[in-house]
């Protein structure tokens, strides 16, 4: 039996001892081998139903999107400064909250940012966020056409978008980051066959993030002390999981992070 033959069997005989199996999608990538979570229209991407307290109090769940917000703060702000977990749903947000300044209220109290009106938490205005409906305002996405573009996920590449100047996310509102500068680049080697090492850029990610969004509640800060950063962990919203699923650009794209690998 030929070399690549074999690989090819003990590529699909080890997925298979995983429980993983493939799920064809309409762009070729890492769908087609990996039980991805399921495709959403670029311009719902990056929505997320906030549904802790609503429904239970006869509310339509909150929609928010982050392509909408992500164009002048940076996942830092929202992050750190506001106090919102990483994970959806598992913030203690309120609406006496709100109204007191905290979460959404930091911002969205009827006053002047950055030289716009926000809407505020009074009663004309509560069907835009407690409407159920993930698709909400995406008739504003053609605002994002000038962007550059990528194959997956809301199709923009936010990095390059960053760079170009095309951007200019507020990075602090009243809390100044520590005066830590750490671009290092770490390469993550795979321990399964064939697969090249994954690169981690820590600039990139620095840029949009504080540290301790992920150090050390995601990822040990310590070296080589992260257990199982397994692919399967991260696919069930782990690890990098955390935000490479349902906001940062999505698991498809197999190259963004193992740039050597090939067929992709």
């Amino acid at each position: 039996m030929p070399f690549k033959t074999r690989s090819i069997i003990l590529a699909l005989l080890l997925l298979s001892g995983l429980g993983i199996t493939a799920a064809p999608r309409e762009s070729a990538g890492a769908g087609n081998y990996w039980d991805l979570p399921p495709g959403l229209p670029p311009a719902e991407y990056g929505n997320l139903l906030i549904n802790r307290l609503s429904g239970r109090n006869g509310e339509e769940p909150v929609t928010f999107s982050h392509w909408s917000h992500r164009r002048k703060y940076t996942c830092r702000v929202c992050h750190f400064e506001l106090e919102f977990n990483m994970k959806v749903n598992t913030t203690e947000i309120t609406e006496a909250a709100n109204k007191a300044g905290r979460y959404c209220g930091a911002c969205h109290d009827g006053k002047e940012h950055d030289g716009k009106v926000v809407f505020g938490h009074d009663k004309p205005n509560c069907d835009k966020c407690h409407n159920g409906n993930r698709a909400y305002g995406k008739e504003k996405f053609s605002e994002l056409s000038p962007f550059p573009k990528t194959r997956f996920g809301n199709r923009i590449d936010w990095v390059k978008a960053l760079e170009t100047g095309l951007i200019k996310p507020v990075y602090e509102g009243t809390i100044k980051p520590a005066e830590i500068t750490f671009d290092k680049t770490l390469s993550l080697e795979a321990e399964w066959f064939n697969i090249p090492p994954a690169v981690f850029p820590h600039k990139v990610h620095t840029r949009w993030l504080d540290c301790n969004n992920c150090h050390p509640d995601i990822f040990n800060i310590k070296k080589k002390t992260t257990k199982h950063f397994l692919m399967t962990r991260i696919l069930n919203g782990e690890f990098c999981g955390v935000c490479h699923l349902n906001v940062a650009f999505p698991m498809d794209d197999c190259k963004r992070c193992h740039p050597g690998i090939k067929g992709n």
